[in-house]
C-alpha cells in the first residue's frame, strides 16, 4: 500500500476543507493517509499585525472570504480567528490521539477543526486539547507529560522534516516526495494516484 502524507495545521481554514479529501483518498484509491501537524509560521509568513500593509489586509480578508464561500457550500462554519493562536498543542494532541487508535484520531481532529472556526475552542490551551482529546475516547492520564516533552519534540521533528522536503504552507500532500500545495491542488494528486495506483 502506498502512503500520502496530508500536512496541515488546525489553524488553517483551507486545512478543515481538506479534511474530508483526505478521507476520500483512502476510500478511493489503495493508499494509506499519514496525518502530519505542520504548524504555519504565520509571523513569517506575514507582517506583524501593527505593520501590515492594506494590501496585506485585503489579500486576507480575501482568503477568508473564499474560505467562508467554499465551506458554505459543504454546510461547514469558517469565522476567521480573533488572534493569532499558537496551535501546537492541538498538533501535539494529534499524535497522541494516533496513538491510541485511528477513530480517536479521527474524532479528535473534527472535534479540533469544527470548534476552532466556530471560535469555541483555543487550540494552544493545553487544558482544553485534553477535554477534547478526552471527549474523542483518548486515555489522557499522560497528556500532559506527553505535551511537555516527547510529544513537542515529536512535533518539531515533523515541521523541521516538512521543512526539508519543501513544505511551505498548508494544506500540502506529499505522494513519493511530489508536492500537492491547496485544495485546488487535489484533483492532481487524485489523477496521479488513478495514473499510478489506479481507484
Amino acid at each position: 500500500m502506498r502512503e500520502v502524507v496530508f500536512y496541515f495545521d488546525y489553524k488553517s481554514p483551507f486545512s478543515y476543507l481538506a479534511l474530508e479529501p483526505a478521507y476520500a483518498l483512502e476510500r478511493d484509491f489503495d493508499v494509506a493517509v499519514d496525518w502530519r501537524h505542520y504548524t504555519f509560521p504565520i509571523a513569517e509568513a506575514f507582517d506583524p499585525v501593527a505593520e501590515r500593509s492594506e494590501w496585506h489586509w485585503r489579500k486576507i480578508r480575501y482568503l477568508y472570504m473564499d474560505a467562508r464561500r467554499l465551506a458554505n457550500r459543504r454546510g461547514l462554519t469558517v469565522r476567521g480567528p480573533q488572534k493569532i493562536f499558537d496551535s501546537r498543542p492541538a498538533g501535539v494532541g494529534l499524535y497522541f490521539a494516533q496513538a491510541q487508535g485511528a477513530e480517536i484520531q479521527r474524532g479528535y481532529s473534527e472535534r479540533v477543526f469544527e470548534r476552532f472556526f466556530k471560535r469555541e475552542l483555543d487550540v494552544a490551551d493545553g487544558a482544553a486539547i485534553a477535554a477534547v482529546l478526552a471527549e474523542a475516547g483518548a486515555d489522557t492520564a499522560d497528556w500532559e507529560a506527553y505535551l511537555a516533552g516527547p510529544g513537542m519534540a515529536r512535533h518539531d521533528a515533523v515541521v523541521a522534516e516538512a521543512e526539508a522536503l519543501g513544505i511551505f504552507g498548508v494544506p500540502t500532500f506529499a505522494l513519493d516526495e511530489e508536492l500537492f500545495w491547496g485544495t485546488d491542488r487535489i484533483d492532481l494528486l487524485r489523477e496521479q494516484l488513478a495514473g499510478k495506483a489506479g481507484p
